[in-house]
């Protein structure tokens, strides 16, 4: 038998405990008519009442784990989301002026502060859920963040706000990509990205939330605490006291979380041992490390959601500011921020349904990045000097394009790393890299659109759309190679392996026999 056949798994070809072949048991083997009932195979219903009752066993524990794990991360991602975002909205109600000296790079840097920590402590942040248990990890990133959103309404100097940013970014580096990870204990990959998509959704609810909040705050009139201190104690206390329920309400780990039963947590194991998933212990695999590290597609991926997020910097950072361009006031222009989110969520939560459906990643990124291009096409190519009625209708038509680009990819770019990975430290790894590698271009955007290229910003949609197109051809490289790539292991291991199969992946990672890529 030559190499390629002997490839193949051994559970095609089931053998005695001496190692003897044994044959296919059949019964009721005769060859009548077949349209009179004759059958190859024993008719049985054991088999099938036994999957119905499975089934159903599963989505009971499905609901159960969506109840309370989805609301507690929609609402951490929500209230991350807000305090990282609230930046945007304090600038339009007086924070550059009053902390910040007035100067446009001042807000640039405060901006940037935030994405400094993300990325030094993204990698180190996501090992610590698997290092210990995620509940308690998240929980002390929630702290953090929430502690320094807070503190910005005291800030009085510039170094001040910094600091406070920088300890936004260490406690949200512990929180992010921690919460993909953690949904990889519980669900399955073609569970995942919708489920994702609705904990990424908080970031389009805070969007609109924000700017609701800021108008609201807006009209504050003779408050002895300027609006922006309360914009930051409104979005920050709320925080506080949520991380305290995740540190006591969130289930923590299959293997030992009290909210299931032994029932549920059998049925738990067992699903995620059918895909590979389960692994019965804590600590981190450094070879696992070393693979991530070392592997090239970790980064070609980090670099296209890095493309993302330049877009996703920008949005957050600067869409008030592009929106008060299109001749509204400070407080419409909150206000009008808010249907490109609500657009923005429908989108993602379709796009993320349709990826799981039908397991496949990188055509609907490409989709996202191409609305992506055509936003930040209309905002450099249709001018909001002295423009038409018709032409502020295009740009804030090009403003929801851009929000939903930057937001719509978030899900399916971090299943897409996620399902491409063999055991949980190598994915801890590869999801952390998302943000060590993935933010740099969010540090760019800080400084894309200065008060003095206002209303149009030329340069920020300029490299938006370099960065944009960047992203689409990554995006078609990578899902082409993965194609290709699962073809070729096709052939050598002598076609696809059989479904639910146990591979060496705690060993092997990606590169085990039988490990296939989702393209």
């Amino acid at each position: 038998m030559d190499s390629e056949k002997q490839a193949r798994f051994a559970a095609e070809q089931p053998t005695h405990v001496e190692g003897t072949p044994i044959q296919p048991t059949v019964t009721n083997t005769t060859t009548g008519d077949t349209e009179k009932g004759s059958s190859k195979y024993a008719a049985s219903t054991t088999g099938l009442d036994h999957r119905l009752e499975t089934s159903k066993a599963e989505r009971r524990l499905l609901f159960k784990l969506d109840i309370i794990i989805l609301p507690l991360a929609v609402l951490l991602y929500l209230s991350a989301y807000l305090d990282r975002g609230n930046l945007g909205n304090a600038r339009l109600q007086g924070l550059q002026e009053t902390v910040l000296d007035g100067k446009d790079k001042n807000y640039s840097l405060a901006l940037s502060c935030f994405y400094i920590t993300y990325i030094v402590f993204s990698v180190p942040g996501t090992l610590l859920s698997k290092a210990i248990l995620p509940s308690t990890a998240i929980s002390i990133g929630a702290l953090i963040w929430s502690i320094a959103a807070t503190c910005q309404a005291a800030a009085f100097t510039p170094g001040a706000l910094y600091v406070c940013r920088l300890f936004v970014g260490i406690g949200e580096a512990l929180f992010g990509q921690s919460m993909a990870l953690y949904f990889t204990y519980w669900y399955l990959p073609n569970e995942l990205s919708k489920r994702i998509g609705l904990f990424i959704s908080a970031g389009s609810l805070a969007g609109a939330f924000g700017g609701l909040i800021s108008f609201g705050v807006s009209s504050i009139k003779h408050s002895s605490i300027v609006q922006w201190r309360i914009l930051f104690l409104i979005e920050g206390i709320p925080s506080f006291v949520l991380a305290f329920v995740v540190f006591l309400c969130l289930p923590s780990r299959p293997q030992t979380s009290r909210y299931i039963t032994e029932e549920e947590r059998t049925l738990a194991l067992t699903r995620l041992n059918r895909k590979n998933l389960g692994e019965g212990h804590t600590g981190v695999d450094w070879l696992a490390v070393r693979r991530a590290m070392l592997d090239w597609k970790t980064y070609v991926v980090s670099v296209l959601y890095s493309c993302m997020n330049l877009g996703l910097g920008s949005v957050t950072g600067f869409l008030p500011t592009i929106i008060k361009g299109l001749g509204y006031t400070n407080a419409r222009a909150q206000l009008f921020t808010v249907p490109p989110y609500a657009v923005a969520l429908v989108f993602m939560l379709l796009m993320s349904t349709y990826s799981d459906r039908y397991q496949t990643r990188g055509i609907p990124v490409a989709i996202v990045f191409c609305v992506g291009i055509v936003g930040w096409g209309i905002l450099f190519g249709v001018s909001p000097v002295h423009a038409t009625q018709s032409m502020l209708h295009a740009r804030y038509f090009g403003c929801i394009c851009i929000v939903t680009s930057g937001y719509s990819n978030i899900p399916l770019v971090m299943s897409w790393q996620s399902g491409n990975t063999g055991s949980q430290t190598q994915r801890a790894v590869s999801l952390g890299m998302l943000n060590a590698v993935g933010q740099c271009l969010s540090v760019l955007a800080a400084f894309l659109f200065p008060s003095t290229e206002g209303p149009r910003f030329v340069k920020g949609c300029a490299t938006n759309i370099a960065f944009s197109c960047l992203g689409l051809i990554l995006t078609l490289c990578m899902t082409t190679w993965y194609r290709w790539e699962n073809r070729r292991r096709d052939r050598v291991e002598g076609g696809k392996p059989p479904q639910d199969v146990v591979l060496n992946v705690m060993e092997e990672y990606d590169l085990a026999t039988g490990f296939r890529y989702t393209p």
